[in-house]
């Protein structure tokens, strides 16, 4: 008989919840495999329970289960009347389950649960989470247009994120049950999982890659490559623009800004070596480097007004700079103010010699773009100073709360 210290002392219980609809061709091989590994958790000192959450299969997954309930008191049988898709049969398992650990597996057999006590190993060196990546170098057999859709996904998450991620859509991870309500709220599809990767970037949960073989399914897969693509990059998009607008709508203000920049360098190009007249395709560049000008300088300055009422719903400091840290020694948008102050002069000032310029003869075709660039650059800076204003304000209201505290705490008892 082993002892206590062989046996490992029990500090923790691991709920592992498996989703499955129509899955008994492989339901039985998954779940033979996780009872194979309780002795290896064990000394670990994790105990396990395997929830299956059935989520109205029509076929025989249930019965199934059910033989593995009479033979294991460590596996739990859940029933859902209507399927209620792969996100809420998860939620189903984790209201339910036990564990201080939950962890989540797919039936199908594509993901190894023979790394869960090396996952449980993470958890105990201080990981929150940990995320088995099928693309962080092991066996991925999953078919290429997933596995470059994966790739994307995740690089996707490491800009918006500042936080580099191989596998993002992941199907086994083992957390803290203690972290659920920073997850929370997740949706009740297949982007579930992308989802879940964003929120816990956002929300600096300590989150762990490990590298896993990944096999073929049993069975047909439900996933849908275009809907379900389409689906994650929704939910990753979203999720993003609750915690950091400034990073997403930032970076495309300033793609279209930089774009802008490029064609007015070829316009002016085209200027300085003598060409006056304009043709069909440069006055289109006049049109989109005016259009694209404006657009993103505008939508950089919705995203940074976005993060001030995001801070202002979280209580939190307003997140600074576009890679994390600031760029700029005082944060840009607290500089828009003498920024739009400038572009407003230089507008009317261009505006104002290209007028003295026509009544000194010169023809208005080599004068209506700069009258046109001007009025973009007087646009322009209004809104910045206008946002300016607005941000401000924005700050000082979310900072209040802790302002009367001060004020509060410092006054005289008498």
């Amino acid at each position: 008989m082993l002892s206590q210290e062989e046996e490992g002392e029990i500090m923790s219980t691991l709920s592992v919840v498996i989703p499955a609809y129509n899955e008994e061709e492989g339901i039985s091989i998954i779940l033979e495999r996780i009872l194979k590994i309780k002795p290896e958790l064990k000394l670990l000192g994790v105990t396990a329970e395997v929830i299956v959450v059935d989520d109205g299969s029509k076929d025989k997954t249930a019965e199934i289960v059910r033989d593995f309930e009479k033979r294991d008191s460590a596996v739990r049988l859940l029933q859902h009347k209507i399927n209620k898709n792969y996100g809420g049969a998860l939620k189903t398992g984790f209201k339910n389950a036990k564990g201080d650990l939950l962890a989540f597996l797919d039936a199908d057999g594509t993901y190894p649960p023979e790394y869960f006590p090396k996952m449980c190993q993470e958890m105990m060196k201080g990981a929150d989470m940990v995320v088995a990546s099928r693309m962080a170098g092991d066996k991925n057999e999953s078919p290429m247009v997933r596995q470059v859709g994966n790739f994307l996904f995740a690089g996707l998450v490491s800009i918006i994120g500042n936080r580099r991620v191989t596998d993002v859509g992941s199907g086994m991870r083992v957390f803290r049950r203690s972290i659920l309500d920073q997850l929370y709220p997740l949706p009740d599809g297949l982007n579930f999982t992308p989802v879940m990767s964003v929120r816990a970037v956002h929300e600096n949960i300590k989150l762990v890659e490990i590298s896993i073989p990944h096999s073929e399914r049993e069975g047909r897969s439900k996933l849908s490559v275009v809907k379900d693509g389409m689906r994650f990059l929704n939910g990753i998009v979203w999720t993003a623009l609750m915690y950091n607008p400034v990073r997403i709508l930032g970076l495309i203000g300033i793609a279209f800004v930089v774009i802008a920049a490029l064609i007015f360098g070829g316009l002016l190009a085209s200027r300085l070596s003598g060409v006056t007249s304009i043709s069909n395709v440069g006055a289109f560049g006049v049109f989109a480097m005016l259009a694209l000008a404006v657009t993103g300088v505008s939508l950089f300055n919705l995203g940074a007004m976005f993060n001030y009422l995001v801070s202002l719903f979280y209580k939190r400091p307003i997140r600074q700079g576009l890679f994390g840290k600031p760029v700029f020694a005082k944060p840009l948008d607290q500089q828009f103010w003498w920024i739009g102050g400038l572009s407003v002069l230089l507008g009317v000032a261009v505006g104002v010699g290209s007028l003295s310029l026509s009544f000194g003869g010169w023809d208005m075709n080599r004068l209506w773009m700069w009258l046109a660039g001007g009025a973009a650059l007087i646009l322009i800076g209004v809104q910045l100073i206008v946002s300016f204003f607005v941000m401000r304000t924005l700050d000082e209201l979310s900072q209040r709360e802790g302002k009367v505290d001060a004020d509060l705490m410092g006054k005289e008892i008498k």
